[in-house]
């Protein structure tokens, strides 16, 4: 291998900050294989290794992106991840707060979420909660309201028109973006999703 080190100062055109890390984003190309080894940015020398094998064209992505509205909200909730106070889902469940509901039974609740990121865009949670405040937090006597969660996920999915796919997602801890510590799952739809997520 071929070991280089760039001096990020004379080589990088941009520079953000993504939660407290710098993201570098070059202008140029590297010479790479399918993609480049990057080690960490060095706090003390400003500059990073780049381990680089065959050589073919290669565009230099930027690895870490400035942070959304979400993950903000969800660094600003990390404190409550082993806690339980009460959320706004339970001032939904007791309409306290009004929300768009969907369908609603008497174990769970579905409605729209305030801020869509697909044409349909729903939530999924538990009525009671009972130490459910995030998906790592389930006991074994607890499947049987998983399993409902994902049953009326997809059952709603359905009534929404979404047959020809859509996706299901569990936010878990900080790391998941998780901003509300009542267990939910996201259903989302009606437009082509991408992979990776996140």
């Amino acid at each position: 291998d071929v070991l280089f080190n760039l001096h990020m100062k004379s080589l990088l055109s941009n520079t953000k900050l993504c939660g407290g890390i710098k993201a570098f984003q070059p202008k140029f190309y590297l010479l790479s294989t399918i993609r480049p080894l990057v080690s960490p940015v060095s706090t003390t020398t400003g500059f990073s290794k780049l381990h680089l094998k065959t050589f073919e064209l290669y565009p230099f992505r930027t690895y870490c992106k400035t942070m959304s509205s979400e993950e903000t909200a969800a660094k600003a909730q990390a404190h409550l991840a082993d806690t339980e106070p009460p959320t706004i889902f339970d001032k939904i469940i007791s309409k306290d707060i009004k929300a768009d509901v969907i369908y609603e039974d008497d174990q769970c609740l579905a409605f729209r979420d305030v801020s869509p990121q697909a044409p349909v865009h729903f939530l999924v949670i538990p009525k009671n909660r009972d130490g459910l405040t995030r998906l790592s937090k389930a006991r074994e006597d607890q499947k049987a309201i998983l399993g409902h969660l994902l049953y009326v996920a997809q059952s709603v999915a359905k009534q929404e028109k979404l047959g020809e796919g859509f996706r299901i997602v569990i936010n878990d801890g900080p790391l998941g973006c998780q901003s509300v510590y009542h267990l939910h799952l996201h259903v989302m739809g009606a437009r082509q999703m991408s992979w990776p997520p996140g």
